[in-house]
């Protein structure tokens, strides 16, 4: 009986052992701007006591994972690298302010994120991030909290009919970027007499709405990640011929779709009231062919395999709900910026195909535009690294490196070359 007793003792302290490890995964961020940088973070898919992590190169999993990196402890954590001793990382202090900011029809709720504790400085470059066209929360983005844990005040808003901030979600990158520009002067406001430099981070759709609210706003500089210098209507055309490039298709066929993209142009620039005819003729005339069931594009394939009484009965109301400004000109907006521009390419981009931005870019380079290219390799959409299958499907495996070191150096004006694989581009290369 006492050796049942001292065996069940034995195992319930080797429990409470293994249970209190498993609570010392702490959410957080934790490292110094000159350190490498873990954010832990709880996760839907990760099962409770199991954090999430992402690294400041890039590396995302779960703390379970038997090749997690991170080992957590009691206000620190430490990050195992490949050949090299664990690094002891502390656990970052942040100052958080939420707070309201009215807009027309609607007001946001945002928070601003700063540095704080011990070595933290006084004062920090700002940046108020305008996140693309999901409708998650912004609030809390684990991105902001990298950029923060690199020594950056970041202000992050709901945007308007997401998360806690009110009126009705929408995609009209002018109202958009009216909501930015009041966001950044609310953060201006906040931080007054803490930051010594400020300006706007936008992702994806955030490179419409980021540029065009910095002309609205007195700022130091705009960093784009992932974004398009084209109109939704280019975007779409774009991803329905890279699509069509990856399935072999042939010469004629590429025509067919660039009719496609003409004909869905002339409607959705309508708004639906007009350019049915064109879109049915080729409709009709790609009825048998397979590239008709396989292209997608942002709108146009849906739209092509929605018969024509369909279309004009309830096609404003399936793609055309958001206000979206369909021929956006962003090219002039660049022309009218005045302020460094940063902006982040990811070479195999299905979104966002690249070539008619990067010739943009280019072409503002030669015209002496203080604009700073960087094309990430074999990346996707988010700076993802990913596999690809013979089927063309990918799946992520991780940010890539380089992407967040690069953003938050640039940010802070503290150039620290090379950035992964990444390639400056000038105006030649």
């Amino acid at each position: 009986m006492r050796s049942l007793m001292a065996i069940a003792t034995l195992f319930l302290a080797t429990v409470t052992s293994v249970r209190s490890a498993e609570v010392l995964c702490e959410a957080g961020a934790y490292g110094a701007p000159d350190q490498d940088i873990v954010l832990l973070a709880p996760k839907d898919w990760i099962p409770s006591p199991g954090m999430g992590y992402l690294l400041l190169d890039g590396r995302y999993g779960s703390t379970l994972s038997p090749t997690s990196p991170v080992t957590c402890h009691a206000g620190y954590v430490l990050l195992t690298s490949e050949n090299a001793e664990p690094v002891r990382l502390e656990k970052r202090d942040f100052k958080q302010t939420r707070e309201e900011i009215p807009v027309a029809g609607a007001v946001l709720v945002g928070e601003l994120l700063e540095p704080a504790g011990q070595g933290a400085a006084p004062v920090h470059p700002l940046v108020v991030m305008v996140h693309g066209s999901d409708t998650e929360p912004a609030i809390g983005n684990n991105r902001a909290y990298l950029l923060a844990a690199q020594g950056i005040a970041v202000f992050t808003y709901d945007k308007r009919g997401t998360g806690q901030s009110g009126g009705f979600y929408t995609q009209n990158f002018e109202l958009l970027a009216d909501d930015a520009a009041a966001a950044m002067a609310h953060a201006q406001t906040m931080a007054s007499g803490r930051f010594d430099r400020s300006g706007y981070w936008g992702q994806s759709q955030g490179g419409w709405v980021a540029p065009l609210a910095a002309t609205r706003s007195r700022v130091d500089f705009v960093a784009v990640g992932f974004g398009l210098v084209a109109t939704p209507i280019e975007e779409d055309r774009d991803q329905m011929l890279l699509e069509a490039q990856t399935l072999g298709l042939s010469g004629v066929e590429m025509d067919q779709i660039r009719r496609l993209s003409q004909a869905t142009a002339k409607i959705v620039s309508s708004h639906f009231t007009s350019g049915f005819e064109a879109l049915d003729a080729i409709r009709q005339e790609a009825g048998v062919e397979t590239w008709a069931n396989l292209i997608d594009g942002e709108y146009s394939g849906d739209m092509l395999r929605m018969n024509d009484s369909d279309l004009r009965r309830v096609g404003r109301a399936v793609f055309d709900n958001l206000e979206i400004i369909w021929d956006y000109d962003s090219t002039s907006v660049l022309k009218g910026l005045d302020v460094p521009l940063l902006w982040t390419i990811a070479e195999r981009d299905r979104e966002a195909p690249i070539d008619q931005t990067l010739a943009s870019l280019r072409d503002f380079k030669k015209r002496g535009k203080p604009f700073d290219v960087y094309v990430f390799p074999d990346t996707d959409h988010g700076m993802y690294e990913f596999v690809e299958k013979p089927d063309g499907t990918r799946t992520n495996t991780r940010v890539t490196d380089g992407y967040f070191k690069l953003l938050g150096d640039w940010i802070a004006a503290r150039p620290r070359h090379p950035y992964g694989r990444s390639r400056q581009i000038s105006e030649k290369n």
